[in-house]
Parts: C-alpha cells; sequence; structure tokens
C-alpha cells in the first residue's frame, strides 16, 4: 500500500509559494497608485498606500481588541463544574 500523500495546501513549498504569491500580489497593487491618480473624499485616503496600510492597522485593531475581550471575559478553570453537594 501507498503512503497517504500531503494534501497540497498543508505542503510547505506549496505554502511558501502562497505567501511569495500574496505578497507580489500586494506590492503590484500598491505599486499601481504610482500610475492612478487617486481622488480620496477625505484627504488622507488619497495618500499613498492608503488601502495597504489602513487594511493592516485594522486587523491589527481587530487582534488587539479580541486578545482584551479573550481576557475580560475568561472564566476560571472550575466554571463548568458541577457544585459541591
Amino acid at each position: 500500500m501507498n503512503a497517504p500523500q500531503d494534501h497540497w495546501l498543508v505542503r510547505p513549498m506549496t505554502i511558501r509559494r502562497l505567501w511569495w504569491g500574496s505578497g507580489i500580489v500586494l506590492a503590484l497593487t500598491v505599486a499601481a497608485q504610482l500610475f492612478i491618480d487617486v481622488k480620496g473624499y477625505f484627504g488622507v485616503d488619497a495618500g499613498f498606500g492608503f488601502g495597504a496600510w489602513f487594511g493592516f492597522a485594522a486587523c491589527a485593531a481587530m487582534v488587539g481588541i479580541s486578545k482584551l475581550l479573550g481576557w475580560w471575559l475568561k472564566r476560571g478553570e472550575g466554571y463548568y463544574e458541577v457544585g459541591d453537594d
């Protein structure tokens, strides 16, 4: 019998290629602003790479807020145990 093959999405080479491909697409998207005139509604959103840094900041804020919520909503180890009868 043959050994089971790893799924293509969990192979280290595939993961590395996906990271590189995503990074290249992001860099090309940001670089496209050099050739496209961006008109913003609020002034700051017309800045170079606004979508990239705003998306990163929003993601970092969500991670930070979720960490705080996890700490605040955390229950003790014995929270779900039945009372001592």
